[in-house]
């Protein structure tokens, strides 16, 4: 039988990645975003990803009587302390571009040569009742001198693949859904709601 599954976000980017990573799986998937009657957002100041992406998903769940994922994901730089962590789209203010972003990011790392990094990412899935689950997903890498490649959204241009050599937003869709966090962390998804 047919899951229907909100997927609880209004990132255009971030549906179509998830809608890419879910394909094949007997379900129907609708965004916020095609709701007829969207519920607010739910806001994401909780001080972890998992509690994050567990309070969104619930709080869609709720209001709409349908299960639902919703992730947080972030890029931990060492070189600043783990930052811009679980704040990473709003750490250099709320309306800033992503282009802006990874500016200014490269910017904090003028001059420093040590620049590991990782993006961790959790999908939670909370059902109506309660129930929720939550799977996770990283990958290591290092913070790229300048942004390279077209493809992906956010920090992906800045973010080189431990061992590959290529940004995340230099690696063709399909593998990039294989390896990066949102990836790994929706491989687990996949498995749950395929034994479900």
């Amino acid at each position: 039988m047919t899951l229907k599954l909100l997927i609880g976000t209004r990132n255009p980017s971030k549906v179509a990645e998830l809608r890419a990573l879910l394909r094949g799986l007997d379900l129907e998937l609708e965004s916020v975003a095609d709701l007829a009657d969207p519920p607010p957002d739910p806001p994401e100041d909780a001080p972890s990803y998992a509690e994050n992406a567990v309070f969104k998903a619930l709080a869609y769940a709720r209001a709409t009587g349908l299960p639902t994922i919703a992730d947080d994901s972030g890029l931990e730089v060492d070189a600043l302390g783990g930052a811009p962590g679980v704040r990473s789209r709003r750490y250099f203010g709320e309306d800033v571009s992503s282009e802006d972003r990874n500016r200014m990011l490269l910017g904090l790392l003028d001059g420093v040569t040590e620049r590991t990094a990782r993006f961790v990412a959790v999908v939670a899935l909370a059902r109506p009742d309660g129930r929720v689950e939550t799977f996770d997903g990283e990958v290591r890498g290092e913070i790229a001198e300048s942004p390279r490649g077209d493809d992906g959204f956010g920090y992906d241009p800045i973010f080189i693949i431990a061992e590959d050599g290529r940004t995340m937003a230099e690696v063709p869709r399909d593998q990039k859904n294989a390896i990066s966090h949102r990836g790994l962390a929706a491989a687990k998804l996949r498995a749950a709601l395929a034994d479900a």
